[in-house]
């Protein structure tokens, strides 16, 4: 599956860094973007070689301080929390008498005046905190997290890929290997801005020569190692056993603990 996975992320990207804003100030083309049609539409640009030139389907009139963290209690409550000043120690203000400071994710707001994503007082702007928490059937699942900036939306769909399609314990889909890729169009950047090179794929190590000669000889341009693959952590649960199961993966300096 991980054949297409990039050109998937690409795609997603591309719609993300166009069309990402404060729904309360711009009318967000949600009905498209995640219509059937435009999924198909999409589809249709992945093929057997790299896409070198992307950008949104849909017309338009990375440093951090971050931690995951997710409880639950015997009643079956649960709880995803990430937390993040974005950068070193955010905005350097603190609320007297609190001790916590305020982030800088202004910051993550676009200077293109024609950008949906553009500064404005009082709108919320671009971020990449994203707690995730899977349900089934009505009934709460897992808690879990994948922090990581950018990296997040991939890391959720791998964690998610590795337990439902893989049959992975809760433990495992966070060990296993990752992959990430780097370069797409940003929220930040101007309206006109657009992918035009493959960007870059990092592939942990592990991975067969095989599987990065395939990779590259499609046009990807393939590092292993040297990239950041996230920091999962999860609390699954149960129901017929009425039990948790809770994970924290090696690459991360957390655990997971019961009492």
């Amino acid at each position: 599956m991980y054949k297409y996975a990039y050109s998937f992320k690409k795609l997603a990207f591309e719609d993300r860094a166009k069309h990402y804003a404060d729904p309360a100030f711009h009318d967000v083309p949600y009905d498209k973007l995640l219509s059937k049609e435009y999924a198909a539409e999409r589809r249709e640009l992945i093929g057997d070689r790299a896409r070198r030139d992307l950008t949104t389907g849909v017309e338009v009139l990375e440093d951090g301080d971050t931690i995951y963290m997710t409880t639950a209690d015997e009643e079956g409550n649960m709880v995803s929390l990430i937390q993040s000043n974005f950068r070193g120690m955010g905005t350097g203000f603190v609320v007297p008498g609190t001790g916590f400071s305020f982030q800088n994710r202004g910051e993550l707001f676009s200077l293109d005046p024609n950008h949906p994503n553009v500064y404005a007082p009082g709108k919320r702007p671009f971020h990449t905190i994203i707690p995730g928490f899977l349900m089934k059937d009505g009934q709460p699942i897992m808690a879990f997290g994948n922090m990581g900036g950018g990296y997040q939306p991939i890391g959720h769909v791998s964690i998610l890929t590795n337990i439902i399609d893989f049959g992975m314990n809760v433990q495992q889909a966070g060990d296993a290997f990752r992959w990430e890729h780097s370069g797409s169009t940003q929220p930040t950047d101007a309206l006109s801005d657009k992918l035009t090179d493959t960007g870059q794929v990092s592939i942990e190590s592990g991975v067969s020569f095989e599987v990065v000669q395939a990779l590259r000889q499609m046009g990807h341009n393939v590092q292993i190692g040297d990239s950041f693959f996230g920091r999962f952590q999860a609390i699954m649960r149960d129901h017929e056993k009425g039990v948790y199961f809770g994970a924290s993966e090696s690459r991360v300096d957390g655990q997971a603990a019961g009492y």
